[in-house]
């Protein structure tokens, strides 16, 4: 009993060594590196209580929840602690880029806290999650049509014969990708025999949305361009896919029931990697862009100069202090915490309140819809982005 006693001291205090040696290792500019593996354990426990210790967790209905809302609460309790940070010069500053030791300690007080609240408040946060992802869906279109066009504005902006050539390269193969998936999509999700008219539906108008997108990126008073308009049509497309592959296995025109177990655990891991990369991009993409709710690129020239002059050591570091911050924290933030909504919506299914161990990860009709909703969305936001110059010539967009 001793000996054991003593071996559980050495492992806690090892790890705390080892935990205190991370932490003291993460710079300023791996902060944001930092979020993201936090963000990444948080789906690592929701996992392992979804496919391990679910039976052990029947007496705590909403496992996954529970931790989904000690993340999102940790996120936006940041995200509102980091409104107005426009400086470096702010305290809050350092609050953002250190104190890992407490945010960590924080992060785990608050997911095993969640466990002990009443379940009405988390079936409630399991209603506003859905409304959360989708915001979170929106997000993420955004920020591909905002990465589209600045891709096609760069290549056009060399005035090369090489970079004409390579954006009709590139053009070209996202289009015949678009139209053999599109063909795989009849192949796989309208069998013959069987009644299919919605899965033709959601194909059929997939297929409508390549060509009107192509049509008006080339309408002379639009002066658009066939890259943005092959990669979004080649988005679309993947979405369509998703939204089919979501239908349950035992629906007859779903061609991937047969192979419900073997992908299963595939399945499982690609929508955690896809949702971490996805959440890693966006929180860096969407939290640097002067667009969404930015900072200032720069402070106003002349503001904040001292009365009296300083020594070039004292001003060197005044100037560090005072530069702008380079991405909105606050916004940095948020985009997390609508990731631990998403997440929670992956793993539980949309609809069911407790993820069941054995289930496939994002299956369901809810999960169709979204993936559809969201398609549609895309390109009428990707439609809009083209004409509202047209229609509003006296607004910058």
């Amino acid at each position: 009993m001793w000996a054991a006693s003593c071996l559980a001291s050495c492992c806690a205090a090892c790890a705390c060594d080892a935990c205190r040696t991370v932490v003291s290792s993460i710079s300023r500019r791996s902060a944001r590196i930092a979020y993201c593996g936090l963000f990444a354990l948080s789906l690592i426990v929701s996992w392992i209580l979804r496919e391990v210790a679910a039976p052990l967790l029947e007496k705590i209905p909403y496992a996954v929840l529970r931790v989904s809302l000690g993340n999102f609460l940790f996120f936006t309790i940041l995200a509102v602690m980091m409104v107005g940070v426009k400086s470096q010069k702010d305290p809050r500053d350092s609050l953002h880029h250190g104190g890992w030791m407490m945010k960590i300690i924080s992060w785990c007080l608050l997911v095993i806290f969640m466990f002990f609240i009443p379940n009405e408040i988390v079936s409630f946060y399991e209603t506003i999650s859905k409304f959360g992802s989708g915001f979170f869906l929106l997000v993420q279109v955004v920020l591909l049509l905002d990465f589209v066009h600045g891709w096609n504005d760069k290549w056009v902006g060399y005035d090369e014969q090489f970079w004409y050539i390579a954006l009709f390269v590139v053009s070209l193969v996202c289009y015949l990708a678009t139209f053999v998936f599109s063909g795989l999509l009849f192949h796989w999700f309208t069998p013959s025999g069987h009644d299919c008219g919605l899965n033709t539906f959601f194909i059929v108008m997939t297929l409508i949305c390549v060509f009107l997108f192509l049509i008006v990126a080339l309408h002379p008073a639009v002066n658009g361009s066939i890259l943005p308009a092959s990669v979004i049509s080649m988005y679309c497309t993947y979405l369509c896919y998703s939204a089919l592959a979501s239908e349950p296995r035992e629906y007859e025109c779903n061609g991937l029931h047969k192979h419900s177990k073997a992908v299963s655990t595939g399945t499982l891991t690609l929508g955690l990697l896809t949702t971490v990369l996805s959440v890693v991009y966006s929180a860096v993409r969407a939290g640097s862009s002067t667009t969404l709710l930015s900072p200032p690129s720069s402070p106003r020239a002349g503001a904040g100069k001292p009365l009296l002059p300083l020594d070039k050591a004292d001003e060197h570091e005044e100037k560090e202090k005072a530069k702008p911050v380079s991405y909105s924290y606050s916004f940095f933030h948020i985009i997390f915490s609508l990731a631990s909504m998403y997440s929670a919506m992956l793993l539980t299914g949309w609809t069911t309140s407790v993820g069941e161990s054995g289930k496939l990860v994002d299956v369901g009709w809810p999960s169709v819809w979204v993936r559809i909703v969201t398609s549609w969305a895309t390109a009428g936001l990707f439609i809009w982005s083209l004409l509202a110059p047209i229609l509003f010539p006296e607004r910058e967009f």
